[in-house]
């Protein structure tokens, strides 16, 4: 493991599913109730190494790779892209918890990883009693309120979600530049370790986490709205209480309110712009310790 987490155990989940046999990479540390940390794009667990440790002091931590992101498995998709549905991620996100006796737990998710989180709480709602996401809105609002602004800014939806292999190819033919352009262009790359920045360079070098990442992608734009979608016309609604924390220098405070948004779909939302750009975890770990130490309580 290239990236630290102190008096942390790295360990591996093998879990059946509709694709096949999944393989999910994780660490686990610390006492006290379940806490489950799920990354964003193109990231890994790695972004939770500066606020792991800490919370491990109050929490059972349990920090995981997604499907088809740093050490986890990497099928290829399946030309529905339900492969990576959030509802098939997430199914492995939940049969991980469960694996370690935890029925019921807390859940923090960033990016890509919050819309993972959003599913798992939509879809296992018994088993999450708080949630916190940060730097979203939900995707069907935000694909529903595109704007120019928007699209300049997050130009990166609707490049990987191209069929395949278009993105694909042309990341490949250069995952160093593609990878400073995407993840700099906000606030820089000197706010990843070298540790960090490896681990996530070596995902966009990776053929196989390169597609997957794209099929991410491609599914938040295709079933998982299907599944968005039913979730709205059922009058679904998430019961547990919902933090929602964003950046205040990032394109979500432009061009969403996320407070708002969330309220359409969940009962007990609270939140706030936090001094940030996207990658909260790793541009201001003590602010968001804070918050999750209150709110996880």
């Amino acid at each position: 493991m290239s990236v630290s987490f102190p008096g942390f155990e790295a360990k591996k989940f093998f879990t059946d599913s509709e694709d096949g046999p999944i393989e999910i990479s994780y660490v686990v540390g610390g006492n006290g109730p379940p806490l489950l940390l799920l990354h964003g794009f193109p990231q890994t667990k790695a972004i939770w190494s500066l606020v792991a440790p800490e919370l491990a002091k109050q929490f059972t931590v349990v920090a995981a790779d997604l499907r088809g992101y740093g050490a986890s498995s990497k099928p290829h998709g399946k030309p529905d892209h339900s492969t990576y549905s959030k509802r098939s991620m997430a199914a492995d996100q939940h049969a991980l918890m469960k694996s370690l006796g935890f029925d019921q737990f807390f859940l923090l998710g960033h990016d890509r990883g919050g819309r993972v989180s959003h599913r798992l709480a939509m879809d296992f709602p018994e088993s999450v009693s708080r949630l916190m996401v940060l730097d979203i809105s939900p995707t069907l609002k935000m694909y529903e309120n595109t704007t120019m602004e928007f699209a300049k800014g997050y130009w990166h939806w609707f490049f990987l979600i191209q069929a395949e292999p278009v993105p694909e190819m042309m990341i490949g033919a250069n995952p160093e530049y593609w990878l400073k352009n995407h993840m700099g262009r906000h606030a820089g790359t000197g706010i990843f370790s070298p540790e960090r920045w490896a681990e996530y360079l070596a995902g966009a070098s990776n053929t196989e986490s390169m597609h997957a990442m794209c099929e991410d992608y491609r599914a938040a734009a295709t079933i998982d709205l299907v599944h968005d979608r039913a979730d709205r016309a059922a009058g679904k609604q998430l019961k547990m209480p919902i933090r929602v924390l964003w950046g205040e220098h990032g394109l979500v405070n432009k061009c969403f309110k996320p407070i708002e948004d969330w309220k359409e779909l969940a009962l007990d939302v609270s939140g706030k712009a936090v001094p940030s750009g996207h990658y909260i975890p790793e541009e201001i770990p003590a602010v968001l310790l804070a918050e999750a130490k209150q709110f996880f309580r």
